[in-house]
């Protein structure tokens, strides 16, 4: 497998809104066997992203944060992937403590998003699409973000990605 980094989107979310929107146009980009890892600090969006993508590949329940429950799967409504949801901001062990979850059992049928993940899963998958969030500068960005969209692997070769910044 491939496994070429490049960044492929750039994007400035000015709401919570924007950021649950930017997740629905995600998911409409995922398949089966995708991983998302969500990368930025506390309160930078995360799981209002994984809200929006959940929305996106309609699936079932409220999307919340993971943090304590570590992991949840959301099925679909619509016949297609289930969403599986984890919080890996408690975990220190790596892919030995993911193990535990079955993750890489999940992955084959589901779109799995690892929030905190990154250092900790990317041995699941050569492939796979890395989402940077960070909050905006200045004394009016309390609610920007700039999001980095890096795609890695053969999967994401020749998938266009600048759609998200719609």
């Amino acid at each position: 497998m491939s496994s070429t980094t490049q960044e492929q989107a750039r994007i400035t979310v000015k709401t919570a809104d924007g950021m649950r929107e930017l997740g629905r146009r995600l998911a409409a980009m995922l398949h089966p066997g995708d991983l998302v890892l969500l990368s930025g600090e506390l309160g930078a969006g995360k799981t209002t992203l994984t809200r929006g993508l959940g929305e996106g590949l309609g699936v079932r329940g409220a999307v919340t944060s993971p943090t304590f429950v570590i992991s949840r799967v959301h099925p679909s409504l619509t016949g297609g992937p289930a969403l599986v949801h984890v919080d890996a901001y408690r975990l220190s062990g790596g892919l030995d403590e993911m193990e535990d979850l079955d993750l890489d059992v999940s992955l084959a049928e589901s779109v799995v998003v690892v929030e905190w993940g990154e250092g900790k899963v990317e041995e699941l998958s050569d492939e796979r699409l890395h989402v940077l969030i960070e909050r905006g500068m200045g004394e009016d960005a309390d609610d920007v973000r700039e999001v980095r969209v890096i795609a890695v692997g053969a999967r994401w070769e020749g998938v266009d990605l600048t759609p998200l910044a719609v």
